[in-house]
C-alpha cells in the first residue's frame, strides 16, 4: 500500500498572492466528500452520501467558527491599534495556508462514530466547538515547534518567526530582526492556545476532563521531545513515547474520545485508545520518513529538518541502537554532520523496517474496531482513516 494509493486530506492549493483569498475548507470539504463516498460506495449498511454530507457539514462548520473567532478579535484589537492584529493574522495565515484538518475530522468522527446526532442540539454544537479548538491548539504547536526546530517554511509559506523576521528587516527597526520574528511567534502561538480554550469553554464534565488531559499531554511531550534532542539519547521506548503523546493520543485518540464523549459515549475510550496509540504511531513513522526521504514540493518543508536540528525522532532513534554507522555520528553530537546521518540513515535498510512496521500498526489500528459498537459505516471508515494517515505522501 503506498501513499499514491491511498490519496487524503489534500492541501488545497496556495497561492500566496496580495489580495488573493483562498477558502481551504471549501476545497477540502469537496475532496472529504468524494473521498467518503468512494469509501462507502457499494456498502448497502451505509448511505454515502449522507455520512458525507454530515461529516463536511461539521468541518466547514469549524472552520467557520475558527475564521469568526478571528474576525471578531482583529475588530476588537484593530480598533484599539492596527499593530496589535498581527499575531492574529499571523494565526489565520496559518490556519489559511491548508493543512490536513486531522484533529477536527478525527474529533467529528469520534461523535458521529458514538452515534451523536446532527439536530441541531448542544452536543451538536459542542463539537464544532470542539473540532475548532483543536485547530486552534494544532496551530499553537506549530507555530512553537517551527522556533524550536528553527523551520523556515510551513505548509508551503513561510513560518512566522521568520516573516516576522523579514518585516522587522525590511523596515529597519532597532534590535535584532531573528529575535523579533521569534517574539511574534510566540506571541502568536500563545494567543492560538488562548483562543483554542476560549471556544470550548462551555465544555464540562467529562468532555472537559479529555480537553485538558489533551492539551497537558501534548507540550510535555514536546518537552521530552526537545530534552531528547539536546542530550541525543537515542531511546527508542522514550522516542516511542513521545510519539505517542505528541500523535497517537493528540492527535488522533483524544479527538475521537472528545467526540465520543460529548456524544455521551465515554464507554468508547477504551477501543479508541487501542486504535489511536496503533495509528498515531504510525502516523508518526510516517512523518519521520517524510522528514528525512520525503519531496519539499509535496510536504511543504525543507527535507531532513529533524536532522539538521538534532531532533531524536522514533525513526533516528530506531536506527541509532541497530546501526553502528548511525549510532556512531549521533553520538559525535559536537561534530553533527547531518548530511552524513542521513545517507547513513539511508544505507541502513531502516526505512524499509520502518515501511513494515507502519503496516503492522495499520493493521492493529484496524483490529481494535473489529468489535466495538459503532453506528454503522464508522468502524470500516475509521479503518480507511488509519490506512490513510499512515500512507499519505505529505
Amino acid at each position: 500500500m503506498t501513499a499514491e494509493e491511498n490519496p487524503s486530506f489534500r492541501t488545497p492549493a496556495d497561492p500566496e498572492q496580495p489580495g488573493t483569498e483562498v477558502d481551504p475548507a471549501a476545497e477540502s470539504a469537496a475532496d472529504l466528500a468524494a473521498d467518503l463516498a468512494a469509501d462507502f460506495a457499494g456498502d448497502p449498511a451505509v448511505d454515502s452520501a449522507d455520512l458525507a454530507v454530515s461529516t463536511v457539514r461539521l468541518l466547514t462548520r469549524v472552520t467557520a467558527r475558527i475564521e469568526d473567532l478571528l474576525a471578531a478579535e482583529r475588530k476588537t484589537w484593530g480598533d484599539v491599534d492596527a499593530r496589535m492584529t498581527r499575531p492574529i493574522d499571523a494565526i489565520a495565515h496559518l490556519v489559511g495556508a491548508g493543512g490536513k484538518r486531522l484533529r477536527p475530522t478525527f474529533c467529528i468522527s469520534g461523535y458521529l462514530a458514538a452515534g451523536g446526532a446532527l439536530d441541531g442540539s448542544q452536543a451538536e454544537d459542542a463539537v464544532v466547538s470542539a473540532g475548532a479548538a483543536l485547530e486552534l491548539l494544532h496551530a499553537f504547536a506549530l507555530i512553537h515547534d517551527d522556533v524550536m526546530d528553527n523551520a523556515p517554511t510551513r505548509r508551503g509559506r513561510s513560518t512566522a518567526h521568520m516573516k516576522h523576521a523579514g518585516i522587522h528587516a525590511d523596515h529597519g527597526w532597532a534590535g535584532e530582526a531573528r529575535r523579533y520574528g521569534e517574539g511574534a511567534a510566540i506571541i502568536a502561538g500563545d494567543l492560538a492556545y488562548g483562543y483554542a480554550h476560549t471556544a470550548v469553554e462551555a465544555l464540562a464534565g467529562p468532555a472537559r476532563r479529555v480537553w485538558n488531559h489533551l492539551g497537558t499531554e501534548m507540550i510535555l511531550g514536546q518537552q521530552l521531545d526537545m530534552s531528547l534532542a539536546a542530550e541525543l539519547a537515542p531511546d527508542p521506548a522514550l522516542a516511542r513515547y513521545v510519539a505517542v503523546c505528541k500523535s497517537g493520543q493528540y492527535t488522533i485518540h483524544r479527538p475521537l474520545s472528545l467526540g465520543a464523549t460529548i456524544a455521551g459515549r465515554d464507554d468508547l475510550n477504551e477501543v479508541f485508545e487501542a486504535y489511536g496509540v496503533a495509528a498515531g504511531e504510525a502516523f508518526q513513522l510516517r512523518d519521520d520518513l517524510l522528514d528525512a526521504f520525503g519531496d519539499p514540493e509535496v510536504t511543504g518543508k525543507p527535507a531532513g529538518l529533524d536532522i539538521s536540528e538534532h531532533k531524536m525522532n522514533l525513526l533516528l532513534a530506531l536506527a541509532a541502537t541497530k546501526d553502528a554507522e548511525v549510532a556512531r555520528l549521533v553520538a559525535d553530537g559536537q561534530n553533527w554532520d547531518a548530511d552524513r546521518l542521513h545517507g547513513a540513515l539511508l544505507a541502513s535498510g531502516m526505512r524499509e523496517e520502518v515501511e513494515s512496521r507502519i503496516d503492522e500498526l495499520v493493521a492493529t489500528a484496524r483490529e481494535a474496531l473489529e468489535h466495538a459498537p459503532l453506528a454503522p459505516g464508522w468502524r470500516e471508515r475509521l479503518g480507511e482513516m488509519a490506512v490513510q494517515v499512515a500512507y499519505r505522501d505529505h
